[in-house]
């Protein structure tokens, strides 16, 4: 490791500690929504609204994101069906750090990005065997998602974000029940951890009313494939 790096992981790991104490001190009344980006993904006005809390150091979520993620979004989010919500879970201060380093994406699809490159990184800097192996894998993945090193070493040092985004998630999983990771809340209802398949069989009996509804007009459209919409501009939801 040169000294320069060296230098680097300094820096991080004196943000690590600061965004570490943020476990450790009350919040007190700081506002659980009013400053803190969401990041979601699909239509506002799907017919099914998901919400993800996950841990960037859990295996099973890494698992989710590998395995169910993409098939949920390509069939789901992307046909308009889902309206997607990711919300970070903290058991410990590098799920904290991770998150704060994807944060520091300029747009939506950069946070998805630099999140996916920490899942599927997981393995390998969650388990580094020290502060600085995990500060430095974190750092890493900022950068293969288009960030400078400069940028992610910047992110982690804002100790009043780190207090804000804790207090946003004790809100949050408090109201919502959440003890476990991957969980979903899925139209308001807690889920568990599940397999696409039964995703699948949840998400297609709250479609299954929109589908029974379609028009003969709409069967037309959905065996036309294409652009699923109707001359006015609405979405049609094909089975």
């Amino acid at each position: 490791m040169t000294l320069e790096i060296t230098r680097r992981v300094s820096l991080a790991l004196m943000a690590s500690a600061a965004g570490s104490a943020a476990f450790a001190q009350d919040s007190g009344p700081v506002s659980a929504s009013s400053d803190i980006q969401e990041y979601t993904l699909g239509d506002e006005n799907a017919p099914i609204k998901v919400i993800e809390y996950a841990s960037f150091t859990c295996p099973h979520c890494a698992n989710f994101h590998r395995d169910v993620w993409p098939l949920m979004k390509a069939n789901y989010v992307d046909t308009g069906k889902i309206h997607f919500t990711y919300r970070p879970v903290y058991f410990d201060g590098p799920g904290l750090w991770a998150d704060m380093a994807a944060r520091c994406a300029a747009d939506t699809e950069q946070f998805f990005n630099i999140s996916d490159i920490l899942y599927q990184r997981q393995a390998e800097w969650s388990r580094a065997d020290s502060q600085a192996g995990v500060a430095e894998g974190i750092i890493a993945a900022g950068v293969a998602g288009g960030l400078s090193e400069e940028e992610v070493i910047a992110c982690l040092q804002d100790n009043d974000n780190a207090q804000a985004l804790v207090s946003d998630f004790q809100t949050n999983a408090e109201r919502d029940g959440i003890n476990s990771t991957p969980s979903f809340m899925i139209d308001g209802v807690l889920n568990q951890n599940m397999s696409y398949e039964s995703f699948v069989e949840i998400f297609e009996a709250k479609m299954e009313p929109i589908y029974a509804a379609q028009t003969a007009e709409d069967q037309q459209i959905c065996e036309a494939g294409g652009d699923l919409v109707r001359e006015n501009g609405d979405r049609v939801f094909c089975p």
